[in-house]
């Protein structure tokens, strides 16, 4: 009897520490080497240090596991556990998790600031409610059309061979409403889409178009904002929840910290950025106010027309444009 105690005993540990190792195998686009991949590096150090080796963190960088798209697929059939992702590509699972990306939503990043700390909760929330652990979200930072010829007028765009990112209903609606047909091409294939003159026209951000090496393809960024762009790191619910409460909690906090360092490091990243291309003769190239009032006016046809598609949630815009309002009424100079 004691013997077979023993045996159960062992049985039971054995088992367990199969249940605490995981090893977590992450996805992104991001490229190896770039500012993104290095902090996620370092924060998968710290948590197998911390947890003992328990809990490993392996990233498959610069798309070698395909698009977002292709990521989200793996991570269903359990052949990846997460992805670092744009929330464009993770609306696929959950709509608002693109709600800060609607056009011309966003005047300035202290309005970002505002909302996103009233509303990052909730859009976290929504993920784990459709399987996915959000553990980090950071801030691309605003995209901006980047062009081989100059955009000054919303007409210009329709000379153009232009860029549609898979998956993007938001940018879709937009070049829709201008009555314009992009080229759709996974993020993968930019690079060489503006190398064989396949498009000459991109919505970027300064730091995504100097790591993806885009810049070199073109020569002028339309200086408005178009839209706020998001990442964030999901764990899939059932892998996440492999591991004990305490490993848990160390993933949150670690990648939580990362993130957080990264949403103030991109900000500065993309400053710099626009000076780097300014320094190496990309031209800035500012619409008259005539053209601002006529991408304004587009941008609110866009949203109606994502709104009757259901592409957000109408509570979900609705809190959005009243913390906005709020914002506004007692922001200096209203």
């Amino acid at each position: 009897m004691k013997t077979l105690k023993l045996l159960v005993a062992l049985l039971l540990l054995v088992m367990g520490g199969a249940v605490q190792a995981q090893t977590l195998k992450i996805a992104t686009i991001a490229p190896d080497g770039t500012t993104w991949m290095n902090a996620m590096r370092a924060g998968a150090d710290e948590i197998e240090t911390r947890t003992e080796g328990r809990v490993k963190l392996k990233f498959y960088p610069g798309g070698i596991m395909g698009s977002d798209q292709s990521v989200l697929k793996k991570i269903r059939i359990g052949q990846l556990q997460g992805g670092a992702l744009t929330s464009g590509s993770i609306a696929e699972v959950y709509r608002d998790a693109q709600i800060y990306s609607l056009p011309f939503l966003f005047r300035d990043y202290d309005e970002v600031d505002y909302v996103r700390e009233r509303m990052d909760p909730a859009i976290e929330q929504g993920l784990e409610e459709h399987g996915f652990v959000v553990v980090g979200l950071s801030e691309g930072g605003f995209a901006y059309l980047m062009s081989d010829k100059p955009i000054r007028s919303v007409g210009d765009v329709g000379n153009q061979k232009v860029w549609l990112p898979q998956g993007d209903e938001i940018t879709a609606a937009v070049y829709e409403t201008v009555g314009i047909s992009p080229v759709t091409l996974p993020i993968s294939d930019v690079y060489t889409g503006l190398q064989t003159g396949l498009i000459d026209t991109i919505g970027s951000t300064p730091t995504a178009a100097i790591a993806f090496q885009w810049h070199t393809r073109l020569q002028n960024v339309t200086d408005i904002p178009l839209m706020y762009i998001m990442g964030m790191m999901v764990i899939d619910k059932r892998a996440f929840s492999r591991l004990s409460a305490a490993d848990q909690t160390v993933v949150h906090e670690v990648m939580g910290n990362v993130f957080a360092e990264m949403d103030a490091r991109t900000r500065m990243d993309n400053r710099k950025a626009r000076e780097a291309l300014a320094t190496q003769g990309i031209a800035f190239v500012s619409p008259s106010a005539e053209e601002l009032e006529r991408w304004g006016e587009i941008a609110r046809q866009s949203i109606d027309r994502l709104g009757e598609q259901e592409v957000y949630s109408s509570a979900m815009h609705e809190t959005l444009m009243r913390h906005l309002a709020t914002y506004r009424a007692q922001a200096p100079g209203n």
